[in-house]
């Protein structure tokens, strides 16, 4: 890693933990464990239901045909959650009763997460060179800190030093990105970001970062990957 970098931005599904771990872990276990959630928690989620609400109302007028959604009612509420994940969306809702919702599991043992095996050292490393390591996901800030804390390699949280998710932005918006810089106090070209997908690259590049295609195993292919620098582990960094 070059001198001149001095943050190292590192999306999490694809880069530093396998996509199965998200896919066939994380997420059936949310799914499974949203309804007796919400039971147990439905008037502190109200925050979220009312952002879930404005969600589904921007839905139907899209003309997408989201199932009904009545805020009064769990089923209902339920449903519509279920809807959005078949669909992959990254809304900020979902993804806050998720990471709530993997909080119980980690917390309670139920739940550990997968971190590739070059990860841990390269953190390390990056430290001990002085550079902040950051992460920028889809997933929420609690959802992030649960992954890094409660890992089959112990506790990696103390090697982050700053944690964005979709608040800040999209993660195919350049935008995004140079709000990230300006709120770390740092220049968009001392960033690297590294993330699994070419369409997130491409708008942390136009923000003038530095952007590196991470390939791991499970990857799908991606478009236009010939553009970028291309890793299949942290240690080549």
């Amino acid at each position: 890693m070059h001198d001149s970098i001095k943050i190292i931005l590192l999306d999490i599904e694809g880069t530093t933990t396998p996509i199965d771990f998200v896919f066939q872990t994380l997420f059936p276990y949310a799914r499974h464990h949203l309804t007796s959630y919400l039971a147990e928690h439905w008037e502190e989620a109200q925050a979220d239901i009312a952002e879930l609400q404005a969600e589904h109302t921007a839905d139907a007028q899209q003309g997408l045909n989201p199932p009904p959604f009545d805020n009064t009612q769990l089923d209902s509420v339920v449903t519509y959650l279920h809807w959005l994940m078949d669909r992959d969306r990254k809304s900020t809702p979902l993804k806050s009763l998720q990471g709530k919702v993997w909080e119980e599991g980690y917390k309670s043992g139920a739940l550990k997460s997968q971190i590739f095996a070059d990860v841990p050292p390269a953190l390390a490393r990056w430290q001990q060179q002085q550079k902040h390591i950051c992460i920028f996901s889809s997933g929420s800030v609690l959802a992030q800190k649960l992954l890094f804390t409660y890992t089959e390699c112990g506790d990696l949280s103390p090697f982050i030093s700053g944690w964005f998710d979709t608040k800040v932005g999209a993660k195919k918006e350049a935008t995004s990105y140079l709000r990230i810089a300006e709120e770390l106090g740092g220049k968009p070209q001392e960033v690297t970001f590294i993330s699994d997908v070419t369409a997130e690259l491409a708008a942390a590049s136009a923000a003038g970062m530095q952007a590196i295609l991470s390939v791991r195993p499970g990857n799908p292919p991606q478009e236009e990957s010939e553009r970028f620098t291309r890793v299949t582990s942290f240690e080549a960094l």
